[in-house]
């Protein structure tokens, strides 16, 4: 079975760095079922890729095998599928030849650990039981552009159904930690299958490697169950420890009321939050839109502006955070307004269908709070999949930071912000991603402005563009 993975980043043999395998030579280990063979097939500054080659001996399979090997008849045994569909063998592989990688360290280069970088895997045969679409279900929500090719099992006897096996590969532009862990966690999702037993320590082994994106997945019940091979004391255990553990709790709801009011000292002089809520309303009413949903809604500060204004048809509320979305139903006093406005639980960074349809989406001061590494999830929910007409995302300017007296230099607004942006870097940013999805942006500062630092607050408008007659 083989994977390759590669890189465009520059320099692209950086990827050698991260992996600790030297692109000049190659590296061959021996396992309990085979041997594991890693190379390069190129490695240049504009492109590297390793490949990662399992020779799986059948023989070793089943030498010494007991109870269960025998399934199928004893020529079964010799005569199967696990010497060259990816499976089980291949993610103990991954955690075996690339577990510097897979646990986030680099001796020689750590900062690269951090660093998203573009990345692709192919699977050249991966055994899918469920097909192409289920390969989309899994990773698709984590934002890569999977293609996944797969065929009749004998086009002969096309009443036999589709083959289980297809070909896989995976886009994104991610950590390679990231990407290693979702390798390792879904190939035997996928698999249905694993060729070891299944106890407690597997699933603390999955929580560990499903930390900060399985308890979000829409298709998480899906991949606990089959990664522990269906034993359902197991599964049950670990998806109550996932709901458990889920960042939407109450604790993180005290946080973010915390972050909320640290802003608003730093802004209310400005009078900034009514400054902001009034011109994204004002340029929603000028849009002539009337179906919105609001991405991180949180307690519903604009869904009652919005409310206000009978303009708006249909709107919508999403956010993680479970008790926002409770205080919010309060507040907005939602059980007479359900005819005209829902609130959601959801992530900004899994394809989600309930966002589809909408003539405009909001995205008020929330991209600042995501990792810069999950910025490519966020742009695909909603620029290729909701893909509403229009977009209008708000964020902090940078550059005006330094005008607030109560502002620490050098400090965030937030203790919770992963970044924020100067005008240049958020205009080159929006508009990379409209050119990349098929839209216009243009600009609006809000609040007061400084001749040289511009306004407290940048907002973008994104226009969906028609494709050309």
């Amino acid at each position: 079975m083989l994977l390759t993975i590669s890189s465009t980043h520059s320099p692209a043999t950086d990827l050698g760095y991260l992996l600790h395998k030297n692109p000049a030579r190659l590296q061959t280990e021996e396992l309990s079922f085979g041997k594991a063979h890693v190379f390069y097939p190129e490695a240049d500054a504009s492109r590297c890729t390793v490949a990662l080659l399992l020779e799986v001996d059948p023989i070793a399979l089943v030498r010494g095998r007991k109870g269960p090997a025998g399934e199928g008849g004893q020529l079964q045994q010799y005569v199967n599928d696990r010497p060259y569909a990816a499976n089980s063998f291949l993610s103990v592989a991954l955690g075996r030849l690339f577990s510097t990688a897979l646990n986030g360290r680099s001796k020689e280069r750590p900062e690269l650990t951090d660093t998203s970088l573009p990345l692709s895997a192919k699977l050249a045969v991966v055994a899918a039981r469920g097909g192409t679409d289920l390969v989309r279900r899994l990773f698709e929500p984590l934002g890569y552009a999977v293609t996944a090719n797969g065929g009749l099992l004998d086009e002969r006897f096309p009443e036999w159904g589709e083959s289980p096996y297809v070909s896989v590969e995976i886009t994104a532009v991610k950590r390679l930690q990231d990407l290693l862990t979702h390798l390792y966690v879904l190939i035997p999702v996928l698999d249905r299958e694993k060729h070891y037993w299944v106890g407690d320590d597997e699933v603390e082994k999955l929580l560990k490697r499903g930390e900060g994106w399985l308890g979000q997945h829409p298709e998480k019940e899906l991949i606990v169950s089959r990664y522990l091979k269906r034993q359902r004391h197991l599964t049950r255990a670990a998806l109550e420890r996932l709901t458990a553990e889920e960042p939407d709790a109450e604790d993180e709801q005290e946080g973010g009321n915390t972050r909320d009011e640290e802003e608003q000292k730093v802004e209310r002089p400005l009078g900034l939050h009514e400054q902001r809520m009034g011109t994204v309303l004002s340029v929603l009413r000028g849009l002539g839109v009337k179906r919105v949903v609001d991405l991180g809604c949180g307690e519903g500060k604009l869904l009652r502006y919005l409310l206000a204004d009978p303009q708006f048809e249909s709107i919508l509320g999403m956010d993680v955070s479970w008790r926002s979305l409770e205080i919010g139903k309060e507040r907005l006093n939602l059980e007479k307004q359900k005819a005209r406005i829902d609130l959601i639980q959801g992530s900004l960074m899994y394809r989600d269908q309930r966002l589809s349809g909408f003539d405009a989406a909001a995205v008020i001061e929330v991209i600042e709070h995501l990792d810069a590494s999950r910025l490519s999830a966020f742009e695909r929910v909603l620029f290729e999949f909701a893909h509403p007409t229009y977009a209008v995302i708000t964020t902090p300017n940078a550059e005006y930071n330094s005008v607030f007296e109560t502002l620490p230099a050098g400090q965030f607004r937030h203790r919770d912000h992963r970044f924020e942006w100067t005008r240049p870097e958020f205009e080159q940013w929006a508009r990379a991603v409209a050119g990349r999805y098929g839209y216009e942006a243009r600009f609006q500062p809000i609040g007061p402005e400084d001749p040289e630092r511009g306004t407290p607050t940048q907002m973008a408008i994104f226009s969906r563009q028609e494709p050309a007659a």
